[in-house]
């Protein structure tokens, strides 16, 4: 799949790091590692951050027909990887061929196309009275990206990042790095100018807190747990640089009393379990009618019985592993106190699914008469397990929807749209989904309260790479 496992992209060139260090991949599904890569650190970090600030000044002045030009390129080349991305995602996070290829690979090629269309008819600048308002872009960017979306997150930055005019250096999740190194094989082919972009691999503890206060980057674009992103934010706040961040969440799911249960419910399961749960928007809290709830648990249990968690690379099952020890023992954990503290089982619980004695795989969990203090209620457990959460009124559902620190996404289900859409406007939550609405690439994405702030995806994620300007009497007689 790649050669440069044990390289960084730094100034347009393959290079060795400058102390020797490397980290195992580990297949999840086996829990065995299948390569090696080289860790960087903060003196790798300097190399890079020097080339991307040395190719800010020219790339920054390019037109906007060159970087449509050059993002033109990169799709096409990103087209010519495509296999060897989705491939490489499901060996090391575990996700099902199926999935690798029309979600994960996909929203990755999706983003570059997203931002095509954007440049359309995108504004760098306007006149307001003789003041010209310009958009420039912020400067040299660091990313820091996770493993669950691993293309996902890497094309909503690189992308506007580039658009904008900003140079910038990634680091990837170690956990899920190889498709980032073909990404920048990717970048290399379709010719990025040297300097323009730069990936370091390695640890939060090294290479992302080198990034996050380093003082020629300008700003850090950020995903991942709430918790890493206080120390992100944190390690900026002495050089005052831009902090963007996607965290983590908590979304709750409300169903109306008048939608058909069958559907919202296997439905609202589906967008749980998808990725193994592994989704930082998926609605894992779901509010029902307290008189309909035996219903709901029902048909929960029956849904429950269509996945089947086993080898990724087979055609036989539907949900694979999570993605390392660390994320397997949490969610057991989790599961484990949400049976301590007296919620229902409907299905799953703790431990491997039956037959699979080895890999990261957990039952889809299923856990009913929920309280909203219960740990499975208020923390993000990143795995499938479904909350089912019994309401008495709609102010009821509503409450308990918005009692929660996270604030990334909320769905709600009914039959009557203006219901609908009278209890979306109600609730703290930077996307609400609707009736399970088709799939919009160009909505924004972000948090509300500690699910971060900023928004990427379309025109709002290239906002946030530009600073904006004004130069008065420009338009003076």
């Amino acid at each position: 799949m790649t050669t440069h496992q044990k390289q960084f992209y730094i100034n347009g060139e393959w290079v060795d790091p400058i102390e020797e260090r490397f980290l195992d991949v580990v297949d999840p599904s086996t829990e065995a590692p299948f390569t090696r890569i080289a860790v960087g650190s903060a003196a790798d970090i300097d190399r890079a951050v020097a080339a991307a600030r040395a190719a800010f000044d020219s790339f920054s002045r390019t037109s906007l027909a060159e970087r449509v030009e050059l993002i033109e390129a990169i799709g096409a080349e990103y087209d010519k990887r495509y296999e060897d991305i989705a491939q490489a995602v499901s060996r090391e996070m575990g996700a099902p061929l199926s999935l690798a290829r029309g979600a994960q690979a996909w929203i990755g090629r999706a983003h570059i196309t997203e931002m095509l269309n954007v440049l359309k008819t995108y504004q760098f600048s306007r006149m307001r009275g003789t003041t010209l308002i310009v958009k420039e872009p912020v400067g040299v960017v660091g990313m820091i990206t996770p493993w669950n979306w691993p293309l996902n997150q890497i094309c909503c930055k690189v992308m506007p990042a580039l658009a904008a005019g900003c140079t910038m250096v990634l680091k990837p999740s170690e956990i899920a790095p190889i498709n980032g190194l073909i990404f920048a094989e990717v970048m290399q082919a379709a010719g990025v100018p040297k300097g323009v972009f730069n990936l370091v691999n390695g640890t939060g503890a090294d290479v992302g807190a080198a990034i996050s206060s380093h003082p020629g980057i300008d700003m850090v674009s950020f995903t991942g747990s709430t918790r890493a992103g206080i120390l992100v934010a944190k390690s900026a706040a002495d050089t005052v640089k831009r902090v963007h961040q996607e965290l983590g969440g908590k979304s709750p799911n409300i169903l109306m009393p008048d939608v058909d249960f069958t559907a919202a419910v296997t439905t609202g399961i589906a967008t749980c379990f998808g990725n193994s749960g592994q989704t930082c928007n998926a609605p894992t809290r779901m509010f029902v009618p307290a008189d309909r709830h035996e219903e709901v648990v029902d048909i929960a249990r029956t849904a429950v019985r269509s996945y089947v968690v086993g080898d990724p690379r087979s055609d036989n099952s539907n949900l694979g592993p999570l993605s390392s020890k660390a994320q397997f023992e949490k969610v057991q954990a989790l599961i484990q106190a949400g049976i301590d503290e007296g919620a229902q089982v409907v299905a799953g619980g703790m431990g491997r699914p039956d037959g699979l004695s080895s890999g990261y795989y957990v039952r889809p969990t299923v856990f009913a008469n929920v309280k909203p203090e219960m740990r499975i209620s208020r923390e993000e457990i990143f795995g499938p397990v479904l909350s089912i959460l019994p309401y008495e009124s709609e102010e009821d559902a509503v409450h308990m929807a918005n009692d929660t620190v996270y604030g990334l996404a909320a769905y709600v289900q009914s039959a009557d749209l203006d219901k609908a859409r009278a209890i979306g406007h109600r609730l703290r939550a930077g996307t609400v989904y609707l009736n399970y609405p088709a799939f919009d690439i160009g909505a924004p994405f972000g948090g509300f309260k500690q699910s971060g702030n900023g928004r990427e995806w379309a025109e709002f994620g290239l906002d946030d790479f530009l600073e904006v300007k004004g130069i008065a009497g420009y338009g003076a007689a």
